[in-house]
């Protein structure tokens, strides 16, 4: 079993900044992608940034720029720095890991609960 905790959501004013964090733990043998995703009242789940093990990132275009995604292997956590924040970056975000939890087996996807982002105008 692995469990993500996600933490540092919160209410912040347009412009502010947060820092969301995620500590996976469990049954990991590897963590493969680590990522953070956003799901907005009514609209779909979406990936926001993406950090491979060897730190190759991926990110919406939208927060290029203002958001750095970064990951801490030893302790399997990943962190999202988000800065500028706008009112559209209000959602609810989760943590996502692909991990492994034996040698050779399959990489499997697992998400947090979710940690809620309110920017307000």
């Amino acid at each position: 079993q692995v469990q993500l905790v996600e933490s540092g959501g919160g209410l912040v004013q347009a412009g502010g900044s947060l820092r969301l964090s995620c500590a996976a733990s469990g049954s990991i043998f590897s963590i493969n992608t680590m990522g953070w995703y956003r799901q907005a009242p009514g609209k779909q789940r979406e990936m926001v940034a993406q950090i491979t093990r060897g730190g190759s990132t991926n990110y919406l275009d939208s927060v290029k720029g203002r958001f750095t995604i970064s990951r801490d292997n030893a302790k399997n956590m990943v962190y999202l720095q988000m800065n500028s924040l706008k009112p559209e970056d209000t959602a609810v975000y989760y943590c996502h890991v692909a991990a492994q939890r034996y040698y050779n087996s399959n990489y499997l996807a697992h998400w947090g609960q979710g940690t809620q982002v309110t920017v307000s105008s």
